[in-house]
């Protein structure tokens, strides 16, 4: 290249061989693309590029211009030779006359027959990442200049973008492939639909559903007719971001339910309210035997508590005769022991038979069935407590209120006064320190939610059963807790009159501190909403 070449010039050479490069996705071509430009640009007689190994950090060649191919086999260390300088410092390298470099070695020369005689080396960066070095070899007329740097520099520049391109693209087909094979091999049924509804993708578990349409071009109105779906698919594909819960029902000719989420992606710079430019990924799977199931045991629970309630009658009425007929009575003893035994026994069983049959209620309750209105939590709290006071006398509890004054929630008081009966009965029943005191508080929550705290100061509950202890029929380890009376409804009762509400239950506990139980209450709704 003249050497006296004007910075018009230095822009054309580089707007050229960044065209080029960017025309080169197969990452080998692109790299000797690369070697060939370095040599032009800065009129050298080769070029070379050393990568970068991520795993050791060493530098290999990828192939030199004119050079054996045994050269390939060299890798050299950071801060090993000239271009190891290079990439350690990150600075480039000028070096017109290597023999009086102390970093020069001569056994690439000696190895090859080559004769090198000056260096420009420029560390290849991208983002401030090394990706290689690349040297332009063998300066043709005169020596290299700092001109010949800035130059030299601003073609590593391009040069990084379009190896990194080059390395996404190769990569594509195996991300592809992967992907590919995660999306067809999962159990749930995965569907991608653009924002009309039209389906671009379903996985092998949605084509199942699908199958009997008989379309190559499906849309989901057509894939799930004859399905009650619930929120309708309009909503569920127009609803604005997040992830929205849906199920799809076919009651004839034979059940089917299907139940999952959706979720919208927006497109970039693409407004929210065109259909075209959105997607949606509905991710769903078949829940038809569990729901039968649910209603099998439901009304199996239900039938069951109802007939132990016929016998219990008769034998907590009977038991409490004879145990006022025997107390106190002299040569009596034990048919007093025995008869206060029935009675004591049978007024227990008589509790988990109720707790049974309000959850069993409970689970088959409509959300219309309810009636929420607008409530003042403290004195809520007070008439909740007050129930209770036979029951925490008998269980050595005591019941605090703390300030909550003023504060108004929303919700069925006799659904919630049920929920908060349970979260201290639980904090009683499983507290082994005296005194087994409880805490009440009703607090402001952001959104306009309101939050019911319920903490106790027990033994905590280990992480390993925070994700457990809201199932049904589920109880801690006796020998963490030192008892188990009761059916484990308890928190699973609390846990379904939040979701009545729209609301959660969440527990913070550290163990050998207590436990706090947080029932939050979603917003009243506005008048005429």
């Amino acid at each position: 290249m003249d050497m006296a070449a004007s910075p018009k010039e230095d822009l054309e050479i580089l707007l050229e061989a960044g065209n080029l490069l960017a025309s080169k996705l197969d990452l080998r071509e692109l790299l000797t693309t690369i070697m060939k430009l370095a040599a032009r640009i800065v009129d050298a007689e080769t070029g070379s590029l050393f990568l970068v190994d991520e795993q050791t950090q060493e530098l290999y060649f990828h192939v030199a211009l004119g050079l054996p191919p045994e050269v390939a086999k060299i890798r050299l260390k950071m801060g090993q030779g000239i271009v190891g300088v290079t990439a350690q410092e990150g600075k480039p390298q000028i070096v017109n006359d290597v023999s009086k470099d102390p970093r020069w070695s001569r056994k690439v020369d000696k190895d090859s027959g080559f004769v090198t005689r000056s260096i420009l080396a420029v560390p290849v960066l991208l983002k401030g990442r090394l990706i290689g070095v690349v040297e332009a070899i063998n300066k043709v007329s005169g020596v290299f200049t700092p001109r010949d740097v800035r130059i030299f520099e601003a073609f590593a520049a391009q040069a990084a973008v379009a190896i990194d391109n080059a390395r996404l693209f190769a990569s594509l087909p195996e991300e592809k492939a992967k992907l590919s094979t995660l999306f067809d091999e999962m159990t749930d049924a995965a569907v991608l639909c653009d924002g009309a509804g039209r389906v671009l993708l379903a996985n092998g578990a949605a084509r199942k559903f699908f199958s009997g349409n008989g379309r190559e071009t499906l849309v989901l109105e057509e894939a799930f007719a004859g399905l009650d779906v619930s929120p309708p698919l309009g909503s569920v594909l127009q609803a604005p971001g997040g992830t929205v819960a849906f199920e799809a029902v076919r009651k004839t000719p034979q059940l089917l339910v299907l139940s999952g989420t959706a979720s919208r992606l927006e497109r970039a710079g693409v407004s929210g309210s065109d259909p075209m430019g959105s997607a949606c990924v509905l991710v769903f799977r078949d829940e038809t035997e569990a729901r039968r199931e649910e209603g099998l045991k439901r009304s199996f629970l239900s039938l069951i508590s109802h007939k132990l309630k016929t016998p219990l009658v008769s034998i907590n009425g009977y038991g409490q005769l004879l145990d006022d007929e025997f107390r106190g009575k002299a040569g009596a003893e034990l048919h007093a022991m025995a008869a206060h035994t029935i009675s004591e026994q049978g007024s227990k069983l008589s509790e988990l038979v109720d707790r049974l049959l309000d959850y069993t209620v409970l689970e088959g309750l409509d959300s219309a069935e309810s009636s929420p209105r607008l409530f003042a939590a403290d004195s809520f709290l007070s008439e909740t407590v007050s129930g209770m006071e036979p029951w925490l006398k008998a269980h050595a509890g005591e019941v605090r209120i703390e300030g909550c004054a003023g504060l108004q929630a929303h919700g069925d008081p006799a659904l919630l006064k049920e929920a908060i009966r349970s979260l201290i009965e639980n904090a009683v029943k499983f507290n082994p320190n005296a005194p087994r005191m409880t805490f009440l508080a009703a607090a402001e929550a952001p959104e306009g939610a309101v939050e019911f705290r319920v903490r106790d100061t027990g033994p905590g509950i280990p992480p390993e059963e925070r994700d457990k202890i809201f199932q049904k029929f589920y109880q801690i380890d006796a020998s963490f807790t030192g008892q188990v009376e009761g059916w484990g409804l308890g928190l699973a009762l609390v846990k379904a009159i939040a979701q009545k509400h729209g609301g959660t239950v969440r527990l913070d506990s550290l163990t050998g501190t207590g436990s706090t139980f947080i029932l939050r209450l979603p917003r009243a709704p506005e008048k005429g909403a």
